[in-house]
């Protein structure tokens, strides 16, 4: 996934700004969470149908971009 600009925003007024799907409570975090405890794309979107296969590849697409990005000491 190349763009997830229009996918992952960050508004202040929303989980203290951090990133969240789309205008959704979901954060970049808990999406990150849920694929590192196990569970499938699948299993995502059927406890949570406000995602999408796309926004779920947003967030990981978001995550590498923000790790190719952080300056280690």
């Amino acid at each position: 996934m190349e763009s997830f600009n229009d996918i992952i925003t960050i508004n202040p007024a929303k989980r203290f700004g951090k990133p969240c799907v789309r205008e959704t409570r979901i954060t970049v975090y808990d999406v990150l969470g849920w694929l590192s405890a196990g569970m499938s794309h699948d299993e995502i979107i059927a406890d949570f149908p406000e995602l999408t296969r796309q926004d779920i590849l947003a967030c990981l697409a978001f995550a590498a971009k923000r790790e190719r990005t952080v300056q280690y000491a």
